[in-house]
């Protein structure tokens, strides 16, 4: 991978907008997913390549300090905007006066070179605040409601048209890998920015393959019982039921399987109960364990327990659990959708579901842990996979985007 540098980049400072979660949260319920560990570890990589980065986002509770310095180049600034206990569903309502909060403390610091938006509603952040500052505009959207549509999670019509607007704008969308860009210009046609893949990263030091009999001694579990894991938010989107329906329908009825995580949004406490329903309805409350979220460091040693993980979500834009599953050395059994088809090769790292029906998702896991062959290779071939994915590549790619659009023209909005 060439990892030069484009001369006389222009681009220095980097205001990125994290407006609806915290890069300082742990994962795995409420609003903290993926996007919290992709935010933290690409500006950490960012600052450790030259920038100064600085993450706006949302006081969700009193007491924040304003700036959290995380380490040298990279700061993290609470802006105090709406109550402070507000559902995501809300935010909406306070994307002008989060705005002019970042706007606010510009009047006394030195202005970004490039802002980059994480997420729609930090992209309609973003979007005003390219015209308020005058510099250029990066978004990421990690979802996208047409997307979500397709995979039968409508969302309202007017987050598609705020992405409508944001996308125009832009100077550059960056997507995770090939099949998001597709998936993206079908949906949306091509648009005035440039369209850029920039694939997360996994922190190889922290989620690397291990002694599997280690992993389960420290977390108590029966060393010779095959372990499912699900790692993610419990909501409709990160498929929760499939996964549990899939070990009832496993051949191999002494199967466990592991649920790390916790509600998610307005409805995820029904979501969580509807979850505990189906466990007893199905006659499994003895080989379903439901785990809260756990920090970033100690779910490796979750994953290098396991004998697969299973993504049943409904859409991935990339799909980092299965990323951190592969370089751990553990097969995953995911739904062919999104980035998923990049992460996983069917057949050699795991498997691909192309339908929502657990009996599929089941027989592929009952053959990963009837066949120690078979897991082995797997196990090894998905820590090469895996291998290709850092955050210092996803920084430098990044770098190189920020100094292209640093010296172009802005792109004008409709």
């Amino acid at each position: 991978m060439n990892y030069e540098f484009l001369d006389d980049c222009p681009v220095t400072r980097v205001a990125i907008i994290s407006l609806h979660t915290s890069p300082l949260l742990q994962p795995g319920s409420g609003d903290s997913g993926g996007m919290n560990v992709y935010v933290r570890e690409l500006v950490a990589a960012l600052a450790h390549s030259g920038f100064d980065c600085t993450t706006f986002t949302r006081a969700d509770r009193a007491g924040l300090p304003e700036v959290v310095e995380v380490e040298p180049g990279h700061r993290v600034v609470h802006i105090e905007a709406g109550p402070h206990h507000l559902p995501k569903e809300a935010l909406t309502d306070i994307t002008d006066e989060f705005r002019d909060g970042v706007a606010t403390w510009y009047e006394t610091h030195e202005l970004p070179d490039v802002i980059h938006g994480n997420y729609w509603l930090s992209g309609v952040v973003g979007h005003d605040l390219k015209h308020v500052l005058g510099v250029p505009f990066v978004s990421t959207f990690h979802t996208l409601a047409r997307v979500k549509a397709e995979g039968g999670d409508p969302e309202p019509d007017m987050r598609d048209r705020a992405e409508t607007e944001i996308i125009n704008c832009a100077d550059a969308v960056c997507v995770s890998c090939d099949d998001e860009r597709d998936q993206f210009l079908r949906l949306y046609g091509r648009p005035d920015g440039q369209v850029a893949i920039v694939a997360p990263g996994v922190e190889h030091a922290l989620f690397t393959s291990g002694a599997q009999a280690g992993a389960r001694h420290a977390l108590g579990v029966d060393p010779d019982v095959p372990l499912i894991l699900f790692v993610g938010r419990i909501q409709p989107l990160k498929g929760p039921d499939v996964a549990i329906r899939a070990l009832a329908a496993m051949e191999r009825s002494d199967a466990r399987l592991m649920i790390v995580g916790g509600a998610s949004g307005l409805q995820g406490d029904g979501e969580t109960q509807r979850a505990l329903d189906l466990v007893d309805e199905l006659g499994l409350h003895d080989r379903v364990d439901f785990i809260p979220p756990q920090p970033h460091h100690i779910l490796s040693t979750y994953y290098r327990a396991a004998d697969a993980v299973i993504v049943p979500s409904r859409s991935e834009s990339f799909g980092l659990v299965a990323l951190e599953a592969a370089a751990s050395g553990t097969p995953v059994v995911a739904a062919a959708v999104g980035g998923l088809h990049s992460l996983v090769d069917d057949g050699d790292t795991g498997f691909l579901i192309e339908r929502r029906n657990p009996r599929d998702y089941a027989a592929r896991l009952d053959q990963i842990v009837s066949d120690p062959h078979l897991a082995a290779k797997m196990s090894a071939a998905a820590v090469a996979r895996a291998s290709d994915y850092t955050w210092r590549r996803a920084a430098h790619r990044l770098r190189n985007l920020y100094c292209q659009i640093g010296v172009g023209e802005l792109v004008a909005c409709d």
